[in-house]
């Protein structure tokens, strides 16, 4: 063995290194999660406001279904009121039928007001705060349930 040939690193000396590197990564990875908890990991969804237009081009009577917003519009001579076609047993979207509505997934069925007459569905669907926005226009307020029979009178 001459004096340039590097040391031989025995057992021990290997082991007691990978145990300081294991030491300083798991030391990395703590000081990165606690550098990362004051920012959130899941931020707000937006805000599900729908404007629906004026109250005048829905007729007294008429359902008007809005597939891209989950919902569905009625118009009786009560006022208006909405009604959300997601499905309470697992989120999935809701079909109108002849007697209500109907789930796809899982066979819920649901009568014209929302109640649930058959299915695995835990609840109703929900009925969705109407209002009017400062131009006239009929918004309706996803985030914001509303009892069963309320309505939004103009």
């Amino acid at each position: 063995m001459s004096r340039l040939d590097p040391p031989r690193v025995n057992r021990r000396s290997f082991l007691s290194l990978t145990a300081l590197a294991s030491f300083f990564a798991a030391l990395g990875t703590a000081a990165a999660g606690i550098l990362r908890l004051p920012s959130p990991s899941v931020l707000p969804g937006p805000r599900r406001r729908f404007k629906l237009g004026p109250p005048e081009q829905y007729s007294p009577g008429s359902e008007t279904v809005f597939p891209d917003d989950n919902l569905v519009l009625f118009r009786d001579d009560g006022g208006f009121y909405a009604i959300s076609t997601t499905c309470t047993h697992l989120g999935c979207t809701v079909s109108k039928a002849s007697n209500g509505f109907a789930c796809p997934c899982h066979g819920s069925r649901f009568d014209s007001k929302g109640n649930v007459i058959a299915g695995p569905a835990p609840r109703p669907l929900p009925w969705l705060e109407v209002s009017r926005a400062a131009n006239g226009d009929l918004v309706v307020n996803a985030d914001n349930e509303v009892a069963e029979g309320m309505r939004y009178r103009v």
